[in-house]
């Protein structure tokens, strides 16, 4: 839960977070005044390991995504069974929809992996939208505003839908143009590390948030050296592993909760004792 020193008042922005955003809306406009639209490369759907087990294609992809079932789903429980580990931070809508993100990319990436493709993309893009929004409307309530994060959310959840059904639009019509949702994916992950280097006191979250940050750049770089890995391993291959690396930045969320739940027990327990 966010501690007392360098924190900043529920209600109002700091002066730094202004500038954030607005530097932000630059760069969207940049993109988008600058850049060309960016259509979704084919090569993007061969997957070096397609080896068909138990009737499944593709089984590794699709099986590698179980871990964000039993994590958002152990998740998203957690936060409903103990709502005062993040209803004090008035951010308890703002975990339950990241955990359900999680838990239905399970799900979405699973359906994709089946059979790549663009149309089956959208699906597993969609969940993972919801995740991001959820995540950084939660890192702006617990380091900048509890009162911007609550306003926030369902934008950020539209916005990130939006994305996604504009590309697979432009997709279908010959045109895509997946700028929209590199915004969507990559800008928030750019302002969440700004705004830990800048706010790193303001919240106990801080470490669990990079590692979560270092297992998504790890789980991008599993991506990239898919058919160089699996070469190198023989059984598994990078997407693979990809999956198993995203998946445990969720869990490190998870542990951020559970020592919030240690924490309040001691001082519960300490209160009782008198100490």
């Amino acid at each position: 839960m966010p501690i007392d020193e360098n924190t900043t008042s529920p209600d109002e922005l700091p002066r730094s977070a202004a500038w954030l955003i607005a530097a932000s809306a630059v760069i969207v406009i940049v993109l988008f005044m600058f850049v060309d639209p960016v259509a979704q490369d084919p090569a993007y759907h061969e997957f070096v390991d397609a080896r068909r087990l138990f009737a499944i294609p593709n089984f590794w992809n699709v099986a590698s995504n179980l871990p964000f079932l039993f994590i958002g789903m152990y998740g998203f429980l957690i936060v409903r069974r103990y709502p005062l580990l993040v209803r004090e931070s008035g951010l308890h809508r703002a975990w339950q929809v990241f955990f359900i993100g999680v838990f239905l990319t399970s799900f979405g990436s699973g359906y994709y992996h089946l059979a790549p493709a663009n149309a089956t993309l959208v699906w597993d893009r969609l969940p993972m939208t919801i995740a991001f929004s959820g995540l950084f409307t939660l890192v702006i309530g617990e380091y900048l505003s509890v009162r911007a994060a609550r306003h926030l959310l369902m934008p950020l959840l539209l916005a990130g839908a939006a994305s996604v059904i504009y590309w697979g639009a432009t997709e279908a019509s010959g045109a895509g143009d997946l700028r929209p949702y590199a915004v969507v994916q990559f800008l928030p992950m750019i302002l969440t590390c700004a705004i830990l280097v800048m706010y790193r006191r303001a919240s106990d979250l801080t470490r669990y948030l990079w590692l979560m940050i270092a297992m998504y750049t790890i789980a991008k770089l599993l991506e990239f050296f898919d058919a160089g890995i699996y070469g190198i391993l023989g059984f598994v291959s990078g997407h693979s592993l990809k999956h198993v690396a995203a998946s445990l930045g969720p869990l490190a969320l998870l542990f951020a909760l559970h020592t919030r739940a240690r924490v309040a027990h001691e001082d519960h327990a300490d209160e009782e004792t008198g100490l």
